[in-house]
């Protein structure tokens, strides 16, 4: 499929990538990159791929090169890397941020070679070349987010690429990504990170009571928390507005709960038998509703259900609570 593969980035996702590659064939050379010597040296080891000692070694010749490294680092490889990009070739990443990806890496792409972000939206807590393995990116979404006037076949072969590597292909704008990845991905790994750095910091419960009457929900903020903290940090720095967009929105309804469990006031509808729910119930859906649709879960301006857009949000389905929620999709906030 291509000649020369080059992986900038030789972390969890880009040496997944390399077996991935290996696994399908997808590469006549795949040849590989890291800004660490140690790294670089565990990756010839493993033979991941043929290891270069820079990145503007690395794209010689590449007909696709990929991004693996922090998204923070992508101003400087690119300036690193252009003059050494062959005419044609396709440039792309990883990154879970992609409005900042085109304007870092964009005014260094020389013309005639077709840079299309995309974020193959897979992982793992681990990190490091050895954290690698080929099914990674298996029944996994990848989003690639093309800018305007990218080139169609590139796009599509870009596209083959990552179906060929195992993974369900969407093509999206990068600034509607941006948005839904704040909410599904960004924020909570924020509140995991922010879950368990308050544990450690009580000062009643010691560390070792902490893990040992851990349930299962807490284990899974600790996986989480043990994420590669400069990857994060670069996400949460170069997502900063849909970050702190979703950020203030959950803070609203946090408040909402907090408010709630102190006056021991709360009726939630799903326990409730005194009747239809209170109008302010009925307009705190509706805001709901409104933001997720602000927010970017919906593809298309086009009008959708309610039930629809609570769905994709992720939201439980609870059919039936109430006569004036019969068959709705609905988690319904505290009455209040």
């Amino acid at each position: 499929m291509f000649e020369r593969i080059a992986l900038i980035g030789l972390g969890l996702i880009g040496s997944s990538l390399a077996h991935a590659v290996k696994r399908e064939r997808l590469a006549e050379t795949i040849a590989g990159y890291d800004a660490s010597d140690a790294v670089r040296k565990r990756a010839a080891e493993l033979e991941l791929a043929a290891i270069a000692p820079t990145a503007a070694d690395v794209v010689k010749g590449a007909d696709l090169v990929i991004l693996c490294s922090p998204v923070g680092s992508y101003k400087d490889i690119a300036a690193a890397i252009a003059p050494h990009l062959a005419p044609g070739a396709i440039v792309s990443d990883v990154g879970s941020v992609k409005s900042a990806v085109l304007r870092d890496v964009s005014p260094f792409v020389p013309q005639g070679v077709h840079f299309l972000p995309a974020h193959p939206i897979a992982g793992t807590e681990q990190s490091g070349p050895d954290a690698g393995f080929s099914s990674l990116f298996d029944h996994r979404w990848c989003i690639i987010t093309p800018p305007p006037g990218a080139d169609e076949g590139a796009v599509a072969k870009l596209k083959q690429f990552w179906e060929r590597c195992g993974s369900q292909v969407e093509v999206m704008e990068a600034g509607h990504h941006d948005l839904v990845l704040a909410m599904t991905s960004h924020v909570p790994h924020l509140i995991a990170y922010n879950i368990v750095g308050t544990a450690h910091d009580l000062e009643k419960v010691a560390e070792t009571e902490v893990i040992k009457f851990s349930a299962g929900g807490f284990r899974d903020f600790t996986r989480i928390a043990a994420s590669d903290p400069t990857m994060w940090r670069d996400v949460f720095l170069n997502n900063r507005d849909a970050v702190l967009e979703v950020l203030g929105r959950f803070n609203e309804d946090l408040s909402l709960l907090q408010r709630a469990v102190a006056t021991a006031m709360a009726r939630c509808c799903s326990t409730c038998s005194r009747g239809p729910a209170p109008s302010g119930a009925r307009s705190s859906i509706s805001a709901r509703i409104r933001r997720l649709r602000t927010l970017g879960v919906t593809k298309s301006k086009k009008t959708i259900s309610k039930a629809e857009t609570v769905a994709r949000a992720g939201w439980a389905a609870i059919p039936g609570l109430h006569p004036w929620w019969s068959a709705r999709w609905i988690r319904c906030p505290p009455c209040r």
